[in-house]
Formats: C-alpha cells, structure tokens, sequence
C-alpha cells in the first residue's frame, strides 16, 4: 500500500465511510506507516518524532472510535487528516543539502490567500450565463426536455421533464471553470463529471443520434453512464476519446502540449489523426508528441485524480509544473528568479490549505523560497 492510498483510506475510516474489509486493512497498515522506499535511517530525529505523533493520533482516533464514547465532529477529523497530510507531504519532500533560510527570504506576511472553491458560469443555449456560485439551489432553467437545477454542495443536474417532444440538436450548453474554481456536474443521461479549475466542458441539454458528444478545455473526471447503443465521446484540439460505460480522466491544458487521458475503470479508445489506442486501466495515451502518434504508459491513477479527491500529490515534480497546478487552484500569479532547474518535490498536500501552510511545506526542503506580493508567487531559487 502506498502512503497516498493509506491516507485516502484513512480519510474514509474517519468520516466513517470504511467497509469492514477497509477497516481491517487500515488495521493491518497501521504498524508498518512508512513511506515506499524508505528505510529507517533515512529519517531525522524530528521526523521520527513527527512520525509516531502521526501513528499515535491514528491509534488514538481508532480506540476512541471503537469504544463509541467520543463523536468525532467534522471539524476535527478534518483538522486531524489536514495535518497527517501536510505532514506526510513534508516527509515525502525528495531529500536536499542542508541549508540554512535568511529569514529576509522566508514567506513573507501578507492578506490570506484562499484557496479554491466551487465556481462556474453556466452559458445557457440562448446565450444567457448563470453565475453558478451566486445562483441559490432549486431550478435555474427549464426547457421542453430537461430542467436544470442547482442542488446540494453545488451539483448541477439535468432532470429530463418527461416530455415527449423531439431533442433540439442545437440546444447546447456550455459550464465553465475559472482559476480559483472546480465544479460537478450531472449530465443528461447521468454521466458525472468533474471539473478543474481553468476548464471548460461544452454538452447538448439532452442527447440523441447515435452518440453522446461533449467538447472538453482543461481538465475533468468522467464517470460515464453505461449506454451500449450510444457511446460516449469526449473530443478536444488534439484527440478523441469514445467509451461505452467506464471512469476516466482527461487532461488537454491549451498551454501544455501534451493532451493525457487516464484510465480507471473499463475501456476507453483513444484517437487522433495518426492512430488509435485501446487502454486498459491503469494506463495513460499521450497525444500530441513530436511523432505525432498516440503513445502509452502506466501510470499512479491515485496521483493523476488527486485534485478531484482534494489533494496535490508530486512525484519528484519539478518546481514549474508543481507552481502551475497551485497558480490555477489558488488564482495567483508566478514569477521565477534564479535558476529552476532540479527543482524537484514529492509529497501530498491537502487543497484546503492556505497558501502560506503550503508553500511553508515546499520551503522545509531549504532549496526553494517564496515571496507573497499581493497574488503573486515569486519563486526564488
């Protein structure tokens, strides 16, 4: 078991979500937290002692669960899983040189930064947009096919009204993400997805023909409604994926030339101009290399849906790609000074955090520091 997936599971036993068999493999776990490759001689003092305050409070939380005498309140099991993670992430943190901090460089004072929530824009088929994060629950829109309503922890549904009126082709809406945003949404045939900041997914009101054909920009999580006899098709700038019924990720950033399509659950074929794969899960396509050609890899799913589930997790990432991901969380600006290069991190942060908390837990490497000035990030090596 790898530490994300310990955390995750521990996530779940503590909001009481664990089956019987989780349960017991959390259990089974709990003696042997230690992080993948590590060896005992590789830790600090303080980092050991970090550690079994770590596996104390997991021992603590199980017996006091088990012996039903304390409700844990939502709050405090959040408080508890925030600092597991964001220690953990610490601990993670590819080993560096010793390095003292000046404090003139340390992370300066400045007005919370927060970070992201759920926001979106819904535009209509007339043209007229919906502020998603402002509008109150209940029905937004109605149309002849589908009503469009805002429910609980700002899901957005489409209701078929049960009306046997022809489905208008033309009638397509458009939900889009700003930086400093995420959303799900319920589509009409009960496909859910959810979107990362800085994304955009494009969909009929209600589908017909042959297929269901929706139009993705940036980032989403698709679990797809099983639908033998129409497939379901998810088209960007440079590919194509068409499934029948399974769970996958889709990442197509205009600014990042490759296009990564991630497999979880069942089977998804994946196309451009030059070829066409079939993957299996577990398994990433690459569009938009040099060849030209749709390329594959095995992949950590646990790492590539990370920001769905709450979390940032790096893997040896360098600075620029780990500044890119909390630039669009957090809706700040980047500046880099000095040289980034082998600027390289690994950890698991939770995406509820304030900025300063995070960017404090990059910085205990000692060979990167950051400066807040208003919303932007410098970086300085």
């Amino acid at each position: 078991m790898t530490p994300e997936q310990y955390i995750l599971l521990y996530e779940k036993y503590i909001a009481g979500n664990a089956s019987p068999d989780e349960v017991l493999l959390l259990l089974q776990y709990r003696d042997n937290f230690v992080l993948e490759g590590e060896k005992p001689s590789d830790l600090s003092l303080d980092e050991e002692l970090i550690k079994n305050r770590i596996l104390g409070r997991i021992d603590t939380t199980i017996a006091q669960k088990e012996r039903k005498t304390f409700k844990l309140k939502w709050w405090i099991a959040a408080a508890a899983i925030s600092a597991i993670i964001l220690t953990i992430g610490t601990l993670f943190i590819k080993k560096q040189p010793e390095k003292l901090i000046p404090k003139s460089q340390g992370i300066a004072k400045s007005k919370r930064i927060k970070p992201g929530s759920n926001m979106a824009i819904l535009t209509l088929s007339d043209g007229s947009e919906v502020i998603l994060n402002d509008a109150k629950n209940g029905e937004i829109a109605k149309s002849s096919q589908v009503s469009i309503k805002k429910i609980k922890n700002g899901l957005l549904t489409y209701d078929p009204t049960g009306k046997p009126d022809k489905p208008d082709s033309n009638a397509i809406n458009t939900i889009t993400i700003p930086r400093g945003g995420k959303y799900t949404i319920s589509l009409p045939d009960g496909t859910s997805v959810w979107l990362n900041s800085e994304s955009s997914l494009t969909y009929p009101v209600a589908f017909s023909g042959g297929q269901r054909k929706v139009k993705l920009k940036g980032e989403a999580y698709f679990e797809v409604a099983k639908n033998k006899r129409m497939p379901f098709v998810v088209e960007t700038n440079k590919m194509t994926a068409k499934v029948l019924g399974t769970h996958f990720n889709i990442n197509c950033y205009k600014e990042d030339p490759e296009i990564k399509t991630t497999l979880l659950e069942g089977s998804i074929r994946v196309t451009n101009e030059r070829s066409s794969v079939l993957l299996i899960p577990g398994e990433q396509a690459i569009a938009g290399n040099p060849s030209g050609r749709i390329q594959t890899r095995k992949v950590d799913a646990d790492q590539v849906i990370a920001w769905k589930n709450g979390y940032f997790i790096f893997r040896n990432d360098n600075i620029q790609a780990v500044m890119t991901q909390i630039s669009r969380w957090y809706d700040v600006d980047v500046e880099y000074r000095g040289n980034m290069e082998h600027k390289n991190f690994g950890g698991i942060y939770a995406k509820n955090k304030d900025i300063n908390e995070l960017l404090k837990g990059l910085e205990l490497t000692g060979n990167i520091h950051f400066k807040i000035e208003g919303r932007r990030i410098i970086v300085m090596a």
